[in-house]
């Protein structure tokens, strides 16, 4: 019933800086930023003023809860399964950057998009800038890419020759044109996994 980390995020001292800036907003900043009701703005003031980056951990894999991880089925793996996606997936994320399936992770809300200036940076594209492209380069010359173009983009920006960059699309054709769907494209994400 239990599925252990076995790893910290490679970038947690970036995801520490985030949580701290965060945290120095006030309430109705925060709301700002993470653009949602004040139940859910109120939840996550508190997570993020008391989260511990390194305690209470839940494998990341089965922490994140949106359409395509359902549909990953990560409750149905066998060993062998959580041995490949740890080997083999990537998770890019607006607070973690860049996360293997089972390492350890906390609660929380930031997607890539937020409007968030912190130090130089004028959003989290530029806040984590080559960083996740050249980490996931040193892993692998070729990516299969399943993430949105929201994420994509922080790794396709940053191509090189000898790097092969795979997207794959999810959609139906109508009209001689290609129409994706945001709930099917995430399914069809998930189970390609």
């Amino acid at each position: 019933d239990t599925l252990p980390c076995t790893e910290l995020p490679v970038f947690l001292d970036k995801a520490e800086r985030l949580k701290n800036y965060v945290n120095s907003l006030s309430y109705d900043e925060q709301k700002r930023l993470w653009a949602c009701s004040d139940k859910i703005a109120q939840e996550n003031h508190v997570r993020f003023a008391e989260t511990d980056l390194r305690k209470r951990l839940t494998p990341a894999i089965l922490a994140y809860d949106g359409i395509q991880y359902t549909y990953m089925a990560p409750d149905m793996f066998e060993q062998q399964y959580f041995d490949y996606v740890q080997e083999h997936v990537r998770i890019l994320s607006g607070f973690y950057g860049s996360v293997r399936p089972l390492d350890g992770v906390v609660p929380y809300r930031l997607e890539m998009q937020a409007k968030l200036k912190i130090r130089d940076a004028k959003d989290l594209y530029s806040y984590w800038n080559s960083k996740l492209a050249e980490h996931i380069f040193a892993e692998t010359d070729c990516i299969i890419n399943l993430a949105s173009k929201e994420y994509s983009i922080c790794v396709s920006k940053y191509l090189r020759p000898g790097i092969r960059f795979i997207t794959c699309v999810f959609g139906e054709e109508k009209d001689g044109k290609i129409i994706e769907k945001g709930t099917m494209c995430k399914m069809a994400r998930g189970e390609m996994v």
